[in-house]
């Protein structure tokens, strides 16, 4: 079976998303289920990864707390990372060893839904090495008579997960309309000197969050392999329901 299920979860708090990724990985190790995907928009927040440092978070507990923005430790890879409204939050729940075992292959997956769907608005989105995520090369003008223009490259999609016997769980986030301000909040990824951006922000236009996620899903399908199924998540919670009873029962 190569179906993937497709859930929109709308906007959902981050720890109730973690759990639920949770209770689709138990099921999918056992075949209960085929493979998941989950989207989302989360409330303002922060994550740290299993390889984080903690100078990484440049805001208190009480800056946060004023800012409105949730903190939480993850065991997801990679370091620090900020989640919030106008970006598409991805959770693949997929059974690698009924794709590829291969876990640098996965992320590189990943990456590639992301470039993919980046260059259908015109933009050249691109790997670099020794980091994961997708950037852009922004030129930047200050206007002045005379002044060179100059380059910089700022990062648009980010990825983490996390493989247990092969499931995947956590994902990317990709900046749609993202408001960048919360980003100083902390050291992206961990990157010392590297800025976050936006569809919306490269574009100079506004872009819909619907719209950018038919992309990344067709796209993200075609890289692993996998049929994109939409489902509700009453449906997904039902099949869900069912599966954990069995096992109860059993």
């Amino acid at each position: 079976m190569n179906e993937c299920w497709t859930v929109d979860l709308e906007n959902i708090g981050y720890e109730r998303a973690w759990d639920l990724q949770k209770r689709i990985v138990a099921a999918r190790k056992l075949a209960l289920i085929p493979d998941v995907l989950l989207l989302c928009e989360h409330p303002h927040v922060i994550t740290m990864g299993r390889n984080g440092r903690a100078e990484h978070l440049l805001a208190s507990e009480e800056m946060l707390r004023s800012s409105g923005v949730e903190f939480h430790a993850t065991n997801r890879g990679g370091d620090i990372t900020y989640h919030g409204p106008g970006q598409i939050v991805a959770y693949p729940i997929l059974n690698l060893a009924e794709i590829r075992r291969d876990v640098g292959w996965y992320v590189r997956q990943l990456e590639e839904a992301m470039i993919r769907a980046t260059a259908e608005y015109g933009i050249a989105a691109e790997r670099r090495e020794g980091r994961t995520g997708i950037w852009v090369n922004v030129t930047n003008a200050d206007g002045g008579v005379g002044l060179e223009e100059t380059t910089s490259e700022e990062k648009l999609g980010a990825i983490g997960v996390h493989i247990s016997r092969w499931v995947t769980s956590h994902g990317l986030a990709y900046n749609v309309s993202t408001d960048l301000s919360y980003f100083d909040l902390i050291v992206p990824c961990g990157i010392a000197g590297k800025r976050a951006t936006s569809l919306t922000c490269l574009l100079n236009r506004k872009v819909e969050m619907n719209d950018a996620a038919l992309r990344l899903v067709r796209h993200l399908g075609v890289c692993v392999g996998r049929t994109m199924r939409a489902i509700s998540a009453a449906e997904l919670e039902s099949a869900l329901a069912a599966q954990e009873n069995q096992v109860a029962v059993a």
